[in-house]
Formats: structure tokens, C-alpha cells, sequence
């Protein structure tokens, strides 16, 4: 059994133990990994504790990206962990045909599939007591309907427009039985909350933190530092190399050498490093990071006593992640270059989204021995389980500590077949620029915990990280040329442990069995399931809405009807009071019976339209924003 698996399983033993015997009223969990830290097991341990005990019946693990869908099957199929639970629980990966679970124990999508088909997960939930796993959760935001903090930014003017993912999911987690959220990263790189997270008021200004001793949670909490402890993942020597560039700007005016390594980020800081992945600096990092896994696999070779040009599993692989596809594409002519002909297009291999057998290129890179080199831009970046990688040439622009802690992460699994613990190493080359310095240094001295509230004068860029990463950061800069000058390495120290409790917090009152906030929390997630259980019955004809299309969205048109029941305030909004009232009015009334509150949203009315249940409202002006709002009593 790995030590991760001992860990792991110790930690989640003790809370489904506690949830099963009714000790603890727990529905959330929230598992802390660290990147690497094999947080795939965590499900499969909850759905083998938590289905065996009858709390619930079936399984949906969601998914950022259809690449990973694959490695969560792996997970509920391996042999070593299924002997070492026991279990014997079958997930299968779906897409959004109906019955996704088809007789096993529960199903596998992504974020798309269900913003694609909300009704139809939603309808699984209510027919079945339900796990949801939601993997890699920083990748929601919170939304101002559920979210005190991020409705107060919207009155601010200062949020966008909530993602299409968390609104898709928002339903499933109301429904749920259990819910387990995984993270190796607490942070968003935008610094907007998280969706679901309970939070606190954070030490600095302008920042919330995650409260991982909010009452009704459970928090299995796995830090760098105790996984390198248990020999669970592996250290990182860092390779840093410095250099310098010159570019010409959108004036056209030349500017430079200029060097990359400074003791502060400057105007010149990011042009720098812009011209460098795209000239000759990359070029000689790309040269480093070859040699090392070069060398690596031919010593790997030599203990084992295989031939010079053997292939076989555990000699060590290199992932190259590139600025952009034009990048990765001339990275790959780079590195094939520097390998025999004959081999070369079986050795290093590319995956990038605009590219047809990308995902079979990702997995044959995961589970064969070839390809032992793989340039890709963000499709491998995150999640991807590959314990053979132990170098990683990051020659790419982006600079946020999730993404990035993310990346050095693909080098930091323990391989199973790359010999002894002491003899493995992760090694991650990059420019030696101040904004990868001041990364390090937040990974060895703060945890990834908060969320900041930005600046109204700054905007923040509504793009996912996965498409800021194919474009170019600063138009109008013209690279001209570039070159390498001295490399210097340094071990990451092990960073700190996740603290459960901020000293400086006094306990509550005694007397309270639980504080206004949690009993808040708990109002607004029984009127998201009330909400969510009148649109699937509605959705199943038992209002008489059109069959087949009344379900398209519903949970979100009651929503808002909601909404305007209650004078127009959102969930996020409501104070104790309201928010009883609303679930005693959701109790006696039916939201079907007052979807005509929406006649003059166009929002809702083209919906409506669309499936010939909608008719312009009579004698009254289409230009018309608002209808009464009906009082609760």
C-alpha cells in the first residue's frame, strides 16, 4: 500500500466513520492535497466507506477536462487499490446520454458536459442519494446568488459575469447527499472566491481566506511539507537560467538587452521574458531540460543493465510546456533535432488542443513507455497523472501561483518503477525572472488559502487560464532576439502545513449551537435543493410544461422567479429571517405556478419562446424591466 493510500485513508477513515454513525452532521468535504499528492484516491475511498454504509447510492466524479476522465475510471479500476479497501465499485466515463451510470456504481463527466445538460444530472441527483466529487474546484467562482462576498462585489460594479460552469453545477451541489471537493490549489487566480467554500475574513486587507474549521465541514488537509515527510511526493530542485532580450515595441522603437533576473519586477519584466520564449533563451533552456532527461535515463539504463537505446517504463520522462501552440510546434522541431531520425517521432511527441488525437497522445504518454517527451501548452498542466515525469522545462509567460504550483506538480510524483525514493528528484527549468522568484517564495512561506477582493480600478480578465495561455500576452511587441547567460539551482523548501485554526480567532460563544453564518449557509443550500426538486418534477411533465424541453435550464428560470417572489433579492442577500420565510412559501407553493413574473425578463421570455410555452403579456408594455414582486407572509 502507498503511503499516500495509508494517509489518505487514515484521514477520510476517521470522517466517514464520523458522518456513517451520525457523530458529526457533515456534507462537505473538503480535501487540501497538495499538487501530487494523489488526491484520486480520496474518492474512491469516500464512495467504498459512504456506499457500504447505505448513505448514499451512486457516484458522480465531475471533472475539469475530458483527458481526465480516463484516470478517474483508472481509479475505482485498480487492482492494488480495490485489494487494499476493499471495494468493488465500477464508475464509468459519460457523456450526457440518458441513464449515465448504466447499472455500476456512478458515472464520470466534466464541467462541460454538465453546463451542456444541467436537467439531466440534476434528475440523477433526485432519482439517487448521490456522492458528488468535483475535482479541481478552484476552477469555479463563486456566484452573487450564494455568495454574500461576491453579490457585494457586483453592487461594487466590480465582478464579472459569473462562469457558466458554477452556475451548470450550483443545482448538483445543493442536491447532493455528500459532497467531497478536491483541490491541490485554494486559490483562484484571479482572486475571486471559490464556489461552495465557506470563508473568513483574512489577515491582510481586501482578502477572505478559507475557513477550514467551519462548522459542518470536514477538511482532509495534506500539505507539501507533511507529503514530502511520508516520502509521498518528491522534492524539486529548481534550475534557473538567466538571460536577456531585446524586442522592438508597437512603436517601433528597439529597446534592450534587457536582463531577465531582477530583484523586482519592472515595466521591462514582462516583454523580457515575452521575447525569450520566443527566441534564442528558449532554445537553451529547452537544451538544459533535453540533457537532464537525457542523462537521467541513460544512468537509469545503466543500473538496470538495458542497451543504450532501450525503451522501457521508469527511466524518467520530460514534459515541455510551451507559451502558445506556434511555440510548441517549433519546440518539438527543436528537440527532434537533437534525436536520431529513425527515433525522433516516436521519442517526442506534441498534444495541443488545436490538434486531431491529442487525448491519445496524452495517454499513450502517460501509460507507455514511448513517448518519453511531450511539448504541450496547457492540456497536461493539471491533473494529469504521469509519476514517470521527472523534468519539467516551464517555458511559459504565466505567473499565478495555482497554475504554476499546478505545473511543477506533473514532476513530483513518487514513480513506482524509477527505483529508490532517494534516487528520484523533480527538476523544473525556467527563466530566472522576479515574478517566478516571488512564486517560490509564496509556496515556501504562505498558504494558498485566500481569496482577494481586486482593486475597482483594476479589471480582472474573464478568460480561463487554460485559453490566457494560447494568447499573447502583450500585442505590438516584436521579439527580436535573445540568449542565455548562467543557470543556478536551489531546492524548494518544504513550505507550511495547512492551519486548521487562526490563533488570533476567539471561539464563539458557547452558548450558540451555531453561529448565524452557518445556519445562513445551511438556509441558502435548503433553498437551492427545494428549488432544484421542484424544476426536476416539473421538468417530468407534472406541471404540464411542453415535454422535452421544459427541463432546458428550469432550475435557473425558478430561480429567478424565485427571486422575484421575494422582492427581488437574491439567496446571497437574504437575512435568517427571509430565507425561513422563502422555504416556508417554497413549501405551501409551486414556482410553475409563477413563471409569468418573468414575462418581461428577455432573458427567460426567449427561452419561453423557444419552447412554445410563451406569450407576450396583454395590455401591458414589452419595454416594461419588472414585474410586482408577490410578498412572502
Amino acid at each position: 500500500m502507498s503511503r499516500s493510500l495509508r494517509s489518505h485513508q487514515r484521514l477520510l477513515d476517521g470522517v466517514t466513520a464520523a458522518i456513517v454513525s451520525g457523530e458529526a452532521e457533515v456534507r462537505d468535504i473538503l480535501a487540501a492535497v497538495t499538487p501530487g499528492g494523489g488526491k484520486s484516491l480520496l474518492p474512491v475511498i469516500a464512495a467504498a466507506r459512504l456506499v457500504a454504509a447505505g448513505l448514499v447510492e451512486r457516484v458522480c466524479w465531475v471533472v475539469p477536462r475530458d483527458s481526465l476522465r480516463l484516470q478517474a475510471e483508472e481509479a475505482f479500476a485498480d487492482p492494488a487499490w480495490r485489494a487494499a479497501l476493499p471495494h468493488a465499485l465500477a464508475v464509468r466515463a459519460a457523456d450526457n446520454a440518458p441513464d449515465p451510470s448504466r447499472g455500476l456504481a456512478g458515472y464520470i463527466t466534466t464541467y462541460q458536459a454538465v453546463a451542456a445538460a444541467p436537467d439531466l444530472h440534476l434528475a440523477e441527483f433526485r432519482r439517487h442519494r448521490t456522492l458528488l466529487v468535483v475535482d479541481e474546484v478552484h476552477h469555479l467562482p463563486a456566484l452573487a446568488e450564494v455568495d454574500p462576498a461576491a453579490a457585494a462585489q457586483v453592487v461594487a460594479g466590480a465582478e464579472d459575469v459569473a462562469s457558466a460552469w458554477s452556475r451548470a453545477l450550483l443545482p448538483l451541489f445543493e442536491c447532493a447527499a455528500v459532497r467531497l471537493l478536491l483541490s491541490g490549489t485554494l486559490e483562484r487566480a484571479d482572486g475571486r472566491g471559490i464556489l461552495w467554500l465557506p470563508y473568513r475574513k483574512g489577515r491582510k486587507a481586501r482578502t477572505r481566506e478559507v475557513e477550514l474549521d467551519a462548522p459542518g465541514w470536514a477538511i482532509v488537509g495534506y500539505s507539501r511539507k507533511q507529503a514530502l515527510a511520508e516520502r509521498a511526493v518528491l522534492p524539486v530542485t529548481f534550475g534557473a537560467l538567466d538571460g536577456e532580450a531585446s524586442w522592438r515595441d508597437e512603436t517601433g522603437l528597439e529597446l534592450g538587452p534587457h536582463r531577465l533576473a531582477a530583484l523586482y519586477p519592472d515595466e521591462t519584466t514582462r516583454p523580457a521574458l515575452f521575447t525569450a520564449l520566443r527566441t534564442g533563451f528558449a532554445e537553451a533552456l529547452l537544451r538544459e531540460a533535453f540533457v537532464a532527461i537525457r542523462d537521467l535515463r541513460a544512468r537509469r539504463r545503466a543500473a538496470r543493465g538495458l542497451a543504450p537505446a532501450a525503451s522501457a517504463r521508469g527511466l524518467g520522462k520530460l514534459l515541455v510546456v510551451a507559451p502558445d501552440q506556434a511555440a510548441a510546434r517549433r519546440y518539438l522541431e527543436i528537440l527532434r533535432s537533437w534525436i536520431p531520425a529513425a527515433q525522433a517521432g516516436k521519442v517526442a511527441q506534441i498534444a495541443t488542443a488545436d490538434m486531431p488525437g491529442a487525448h491519445a497522445t496524452l495517454a499513450g504518454f502517460r501509460l507507455r513507455a514511448e513517448p518519453s517527451i511531450l511539448v504541450t501548452v496547457a492540456m497536461a498542466y493539471e491533473g494529469l497523472d504521469a509519476p514517470e515525469v521527472a523534468v519539467v522545462a516551464a517555458l511559459t509567460h504565466i505567473r499565478s501561483r495555482p497554475w504554476l504550483e499546478q505545473m511543477v506538480a506533473r514532476a513530483t510524483r513518487v514513480d513506482p518503477q524509477g527505483g529508490r525514493y532517494e534516487d528520484q528528484r523533480a527538476v523544473v527549468f525556467h527563466p530566472d525572472d522576479p515574478l517566478f522568484a516571488e512564486f517560490r517564495r509564496r509556496m515556501e512561506t504562505e498558504q494558498g488559502t485566500l481569496a482577494k477582493r481586486p482593486k475597482p480600478a483594476r479589471s480582472q480578465s474573464a478568460l480561463p487560464l487554460w485559453l490566457l495561455d494560447q494568447l499573447e500576452p502583450r500585442p505590438g511587441i516584436e521579439p527580436l532576439s535573445s540568449n542565455a547567460l548562467a543557470m543556478r539551482y536551489d531546492t524548494l523548501r518544504p513550505g507550511p502545513d495547512l492551519a486548521l485554526h487562526r490563533p488570533e480567532i476567539e471561539e464563539p460563544q458557547t452558548e450558540l449551537l451555531e453561529p448565524p453564518s452557518v445556519i445562513e449557509r445551511r438556509l441558502r443550500a435548503r433553498l437551492g435543493e427545494m428549488v432544484g426538486v421542484q424544476a426536476v418534477e416539473d421538468g417530468a411533465g407534472r406541471a404540464g410544461l411542453k415535454h422535452g424541453h421544459a427541463g432546458r435550464g428550469l432550475y435557473h428560470r425558478y430561480n429567478a422567479a424565485l427571486k422575484r417572489v421575494t422582492g427581488n433579492k437574491s439567496r446571497a442577500r437574504m437575512t435568517m429571517a427571509e430565507l425561513e420565510a422563502a422555504i416556508g412559501w417554497l413549501e405551501r407553493n409551486r414556482l410553475a405556478e409563477h413563471l409569468h413574473l418573468l414575462d418581461d425578463d428577455p432573458r427567460y421570455a426567449w427561452t419561453a419562446k423557444q419552447q412554445g410555452e410563451w406569450k407576450p403579456p396583454i395590455g401591458r408594455d414589452p419595454r416594461r424591466r419588472k414585474a410586482p414582486a408577490v410578498r412572502i407572509s
